[in-house]
């Protein structure tokens, strides 16, 4: 990796650096490489060790670079295409779905979910958890609630809680005509039990997608997937792939 002047460049140093870094891993690193130090990459380009982070954290939220606990700064592959278009209308767990069931709990969901799903504000719901994983990692969490009304044939006595509780949580869901299907896309930042999941730093960029399946006219079940902005692009409906280009970080609701 070769170095430059920094100091005549009228625009600000960490974006030119970002500049000279990003053209030095399309011609110097490969895939899953790990980057030197900053001490050595801060001496290299002679600038200050907290003008090398902003350019590294720049990079990182455009998926160019990926920081793992344990092994450093490595070079990301590719964002994984995840499909969120309306043409889809299966319910989750049904044949071709990418996630994993993880586990299933009985408890009351956030105020906002409840009322969404017009239940009561203390009623307890089947919360069913999956991951989702791409290159060999984990690139997304889901938390999916449903009502009891949903699901009325459930019975707790072959499997009271994990991941064979969650498959018959979607089962019994599949057994249900589905209507519709209602997507919200936004970017937010990962709340500690989400980052702690992702293997991400707390306030890392996230991409939250908010599913809500219809029928009979009612919300039978709520999504809230939960996926790494540094390793997934969105695609939509007909329209191809459309990747989440990263604004001012927001909180997700």
């Amino acid at each position: 990796m070769g170095t430059t002047q920094l100091e005549s460049v009228p625009e600000p140093k960490y974006w030119h650096l970002r500049t000279v870094l990003s053209e030095a891993l399309d011609s110097e690193f490969s895939v899953g490489e790990v980057l030197p130090n900053e001490r050595e990459l801060a001496a290299r380009f002679g600038v200050a060790r907290a003008t090398l982070r902003q350019a590294l954290e720049q990079l990182e939220l455009e998926g160019r670079l990926q920081r793992r606990r344990g092994v450093g700064t490595t070079v990301a592959p590719p964002r994984m295409g995840v499909a969120v278009g309306t043409e889809q209308h299966d319910w989750p767990g049904t044949a071709g779905d990418a996630w994993q069931s993880v586990d299933c709990t009985h408890a009351v969901p956030p105020a906002a979910v409840a009322a969404a799903l017009e239940s009561g504000s203390e009623e307890a719901v089947h919360i069913v958890r999956r991951s989702r994983t791409g290159n060999g990692q984990q690139v997304a969490a889901e938390l999916l609630y449903v009502p009891a009304a949903s699901v009325p044939d459930l019975t707790a006595i072959d499997a009271p809680s994990g991941p064979a509780r969650a498959r018959a949580v979607l089962r019994e869901l599949q057994r249900l005509e589905l209507e519709g299907r209602e997507r919200s896309v936004e970017l937010g930042s990962a709340r500690a039990d989400d980052a702690k999941e992702l293997d991400r730093l707390p306030g890392a960029p996230v991409l939250v997608v908010t599913t809500r399946f219809v029928t009979r006219g009612r919300t039978a079940a709520i999504s809230v997937a939960t996926y790494r902005a540094d390793t997934c692009r969105l695609t939509f409906g007909d329209s191809g792939g459309m990747e989440i280009h990263h604004g001012p970080e927001r909180q997700a609701s």
